[in-house]
């Protein structure tokens, strides 16, 4: 069997031999922990180990670690990290330095427990409006800001020898619901979208990995974006991201119908590969067998993703954190 077009979970601190087995059997292309699969470090590189060694390969463990609300890893093992936008603007004209350093001692972190890739940069614009399950997650209010500061987080992170995943395709800014409860929905108009919101995501189409978004744009497709064609070729071509495209948690509260259909849309609609978060090992039978392994394209952005992460670059922690200490403002506590 090839590589599974899906990235799943686990439910405890440790691996089953169920999960094992399964994973043996099914193969699936990467991994994503949570803040359940997290004691401390000596179990965290345990688990880490567990899961390559079920696949028989170096398969790549992702982990959401934005800091702020967001945060996977938390004190007392790991620094605590205050909430982007905050951060942002406390650092003023030192930002862009400011995240690249938060980023790249991030990566050490996460490195030190086997985890080599991180579901940033948010590339989503902040407005008034938007949700605050969303909003202290982004880097600013304008397209010129938020590209800055991405480009920043997500070479932070490479530098430390961790892929970014860019979300949320094609924006999720002006969500006024969380996605992980309800499906929101954007009437901006396309040429306002194109000059804003999608913006970011197109400056940084480059990076080897993306996550779609989980709302509807009505100018575009009545269809949610992780399940319409249109938004998923807009991703593609207008926006000219030629990576490996996930799409968001296929658990969310913002998709309806069965895990069997929802799964399906996803791919058909031209995602990549399906992530899967909550662990359950019945869900991700379903998400394994309707998805099955990738496709010869998918398997071609698959490999160049992985070819994009290179061993971590050399860097004094202790001086990276006083630099960062230095530039910031109530940004972090580390």
């Amino acid at each position: 069997m090839g590589q599974g077009a899906y990235i799943l979970g686990c439910e405890g601190l440790t691996l089953s031999a169920a999960e094992a087995a399964f994973f043996a059997k099914t193969q699936p292309w990467g991994f994503i922990l949570f803040a359940r699969n997290v004691d401390n470090p000596d179990q965290l590189r345990a688990l880490t180990s567990a899961l390559r060694d079920s696949v028989g390969r170096d398969a790549l463990i992702l982990i959401d670690q934005e800091g702020g609300r967001v945060q996977r890893l938390r004190e007392p093992h790991w620094r605590q990290w205050g909430a982007p936008l905050d951060q942002v603007a406390g650092a003023g004209d030192n930002a862009a330095r400011a995240m690249w350093l938060r980023y790249r001692i991030i990566a050490d972190e996460l490195r030190g427990v086997g985890i080599d890739a991180n579901c940033a940069p948010q590339a989503d614009i902040a407005f008034a409006t938007t949700h605050q399950f969303l909003r202290n997650r982004c880097y600013g209010m304008d397209v010129k800001t938020v590209t800055k500061i991405s480009r920043a987080v997500a070479d932070g992170l490479l530098a430390g020898g961790v892929l970014p995943v860019l979300k949320h395709l094609p924006g999720h800014g002006r969500s006024i619901v969380d996605s992980h409860q309800d499906l929101p929905r954007v009437d901006t108009d396309l040429a306002t979208l194109e000059q804003s919101d999608f913006a970011p995501f197109h400056a940084l189409a480059d990076l080897p990995l993306a996550m779609t978004a989980h709302l509807v744009y009505s100018a575009i497709d009545p269809k949610v974006a992780t399940m319409s064609e249109r938004i998923i070729g807009l991703i593609r071509q207008q926006i000219g991201f030629d990576g490996l495209l996930m799409c968001d948690d296929i658990s969310m509260g913002a998709l309806s119908g069965s895990m069997t259909q929802k799964c399906a849309g996803a791919l058909s609609a031209g995602c990549d590969v399906i992530l899967h978060c909550n662990g359950d090992l019945e869900e991700m039978r379903e998400v394994a067998d309707v998805s099955g392994s990738m496709g010869a394209q998918t398997q071609a952005r698959a490999e160049a993703a992985i070819a994009a992460r290179k061993p971590a670059e050399p860097i004094d922690i202790s001086a990276a954190q006083a630099e960062f200490q230095a530039l910031s403002q109530g940004g972090a506590c580390v």
